[in-house]
């Protein structure tokens, strides 16, 4: 018989925006109690800051809608909400984008570590090194907040530097008077931005400010609980980030159009995939049950930035692939399906796609930090054991050769 399980309204109400398509509610209770591989579904904490509604596709940043965030907001503003929960006043915004920009400029001695590495370094590797350096040359009197802020404001600037030193260009230093999306442009490229790229930059940045409890989030909210410096938690961050199931999809997808080449295969290539069983990237996702939200507002922003013909002939193939996609596999896309695209035309380099990712997620991992630090308890989930039973130990001397496997 099994057990019945009640819970209060307001739980119900949480638990039925959680329900998948046909689910009943004692149904979804035993799924989120039940082990998962890949913990997929579990409710693994509760958190205020980011709500994904996978049936509906919204996306939500503590309570507000990830479009209106696109539209009227900027990568200061919601960083500001993301750690305070709140929209800030005009002199609030104002003072804390000037304790951002104040802050962006590096360590000579963290400049030097780069120097010191080949040129050829990955570009991962080399951001988590220098966040986990960060913390080397930090004031021990700081608040874990003061903290956050430096890593949001230097992680731009650390990227920047990476692709510079990479090209044997010089490392330009941050310019103040710029919001964070220009300045990071231009350390980047070199050049003061269009108002119209920089404006898709921090679009770019508002969309991967965070995601709930994704794998990178989750790893620094993990290493946070074990009361851990904030440093520790993002270069963690950092690490899981760089797996290729994580942060480096977008990537692959401007590989596969390139692939590609020309929209009349587009078809052809995508069916050839899926027959012999390959993933095709971005396209699906864990919670999403319909398009992402951060793809369709990519999608709906082309028409903005898709000017030259190689970036026109790159998009006819990107929607072609959405149309076989959800006609054979009734599969969505996510959103590193239309981001690389929108990437390359701010100059920014694939194989820069995930430093970047983590320049815009930088926002909400501190918050989750922040989070969890407020209201800590160590995160220790148990595992379900496969093993053999108990086994009496037997001395070497009395132990016979088994075959392996047998």
């Amino acid at each position: 018989m099994s057990k019945v399980i009640k819970v209060s309204e307001e739980t119900h109400a949480r638990l039925a925006k959680l329900a998948k398509w046909g689910e009943t509610m004692d149904q979804v209770i035993q799924r989120l109690t039940t082990q998962s591989k890949g913990l997929e579904d579990v409710i693994a904490g509760q958190s205020s800051i980011c709500f994904i509604d996978g049936k509906e596709g919204r996306l939500l940043y503590r309570g507000y809608d990830i479009r209106d965030l696109c539209k009227y907001s900027s990568y200061e503003e919601t960083a500001y909400l993301l750690w305070y929960g709140r929209l800030p006043t005009e002199e609030e915004l104002s003072n804390f984008s000037h304790q951002l920009a104040s802050k962006r400029s590096l360590p000579r001695e963290v400049v030097s570590m780069l120097l010191n590495m080949p040129r050829n370094v990955d570009a991962m590797d080399a951001l988590r090194v220098l966040v986990a350096a960060l913390g080397l040359f930090d004031d021990p009197l700081l608040s874990n907040e003061e903290r956050a802020s430096i890593i949001a404001s230097r992680i731009g600037t650390i990227v920047a530097a990476i692709h510079r030193h990479k090209h044997g260009l010089q490392i330009l230093e941050p310019d103040s008077t710029l919001s964070f999306a220009s300045n990071f442009l231009y350390m980047l490229t070199g050049s003061v931005p269009s108002r119209e790229n920089s404006r898709l930059m921090d679009t770019l940045l508002i969309l991967h400010a965070d995601h709930e409890f994704n794998a990178s989030t989750f790893t620094a909210r993990v290493i946070a609980s074990t009361l851990s410096d904030v440093y520790s938690a993002i270069t963690g961050a950092v690490g899981a980030l760089k797996g290729p199931l994580h942060g480096g999809a977008n990537e692959k997808v401007v590989e596969m159009t390139r692939e590609i080449g020309s929209p009349e295969n587009a078809e052809k290539y995508i069916l050839s995939k899926l027959s012999s069983k390959q993933k095709v990237m971005g396209f699906g996702h864990r919670v999403y049950r319909t398009m992402d939200p951060r793809a369709e507002i990519l999608k709906e922003m082309s028409s903005q930035f898709v000017t030259s013909d190689e970036e026109k002939r790159y998009f006819q193939i990107l929607s072609i692939a959405e149309e076989v996609m959800r006609r054979e596999k009734n599969l969505y896309p996510n959103v590193d399906l239309y981001s690389g695209l929108a990437l390359n035309h701010l100059g920014v380099p694939s194989y820069l796609f995930t430093p970047f990712f983590a320049v815009g997620r930088a926002p909400g991992w501190l918050a989750h930090v922040l989070e969890q630090y407020s209201d800590n308890r160590i995160i220790r989930p148990r595992a379900e054991y496969t093993g053999p039973e108990f086994r009496q130990y037997v001395p070497i001397e009395r132990r016979t050769a088994q075959v392996v496997g047998s």
